[in-house]
């Protein structure tokens, strides 16, 4: 008997406006997401690849502020209390106003995780002690590269999720699920973390394949491509945003 497959699917506030976004976020949660990880746009991004750095920047250039992003999270989380949010972004937003200001603000916009990639998990700047403090989670990203001990460390730090990044690199490019693959996941979560695995799944395929191994499939460029694909008849986006969303979570 096959695994459900919990889909987190990625969106950025604001892309391609705010009003199209929502309708996407709609669609995902329509579409079988279980979890929304939403991005604020960030102009100097170190893991996105081409389609989200190209998202974030319409959505900055369209003058969608961090204010206004966490506006738009406010708005999709009383769309949708029942579907956890998880905030992706980059450190310097989050220390820029102050950490704890930073997750305090995320957390009364109803979010219940931060992803911040280039906070270190055992060097995070109070990260993880303000996520404790106003009842969200700290979620740090592990990546095939680290070394077998730092690896180590992360899975035994009692992190109740880690985001597998399934390869080295950026986000967008097409990832290969094999054995290796596996085993680092599984070497990931061996101390009871839940893992969410993403960067590069496209298909329903993949998600079938991974979904087993993991606690949620990620996935977020091929939202962010068909968006793109389709700015000239935004009309179109929601369904073909919760049809790709099926489809990844196998309905």
């Amino acid at each position: 008997m096959s695994k459900d497959i919990c889909l987190m699917a990625h969106l950025v506030a604001g892309f391609p406006d705010r009003e199209t976004a929502l309708k996407v976020a709609d669609s995902l949660v329509e579409g079988g997401a279980k979890i929304l990880e939403i991005q604020l746009a960030f102009s100097d991004p170190s893991a996105d690849g081409p389609a989200i750095q190209t998202a974030s920047t319409m959505a900055l250039a369209g003058g969608f502020s961090t204010d206004m992003a966490f506006d738009f999270i406010s708005e999709v989380h009383k769309r949708h209390p029942q579907i956890p949010i998880f905030l992706m972004t980059y450190g310097s937003l989050a220390y820029t106003p102050g950490v704890e200001d930073f997750i305090h603000r995320a957390h009364d916009a109803g979010i219940s995780g931060a992803i911040i990639p280039d906070l270190p998990f055992d060097h995070d700047e109070g990260l993880t002690a303000a996520c404790h403090k106003y009842g969200m989670e700290n979620i740090p990203v592990a990546a095939p590269s680290m070394t077998e001990e730092r690896l180590e460390k992360m899975a035994k730090a009692g992190f109740p999720y880690i985001y597998a990044a399934l390869r080295a690199g950026i986000t967008g490019q097409k990832t290969v699920i094999d054995e290796g693959t596996l085993r680092f996941i599984d070497k990931a979560g061996k101390c009871g973390s839940k893992i969410l695995g993403g960067f590069g799944i496209r298909s329903g395929e993949q998600s079938k394949v991974l979904a087993p191994h993991v606690y949620a499939v990620v996935a977020g460029s091929v939202f962010v491509n068909v968006i793109l694909e389709n700015l000239n008849s935004r009309e179109k986006i929601p369904a073909l945003v919760k049809a790709k969303a099926q489809e990844l979570a196998g309905k």
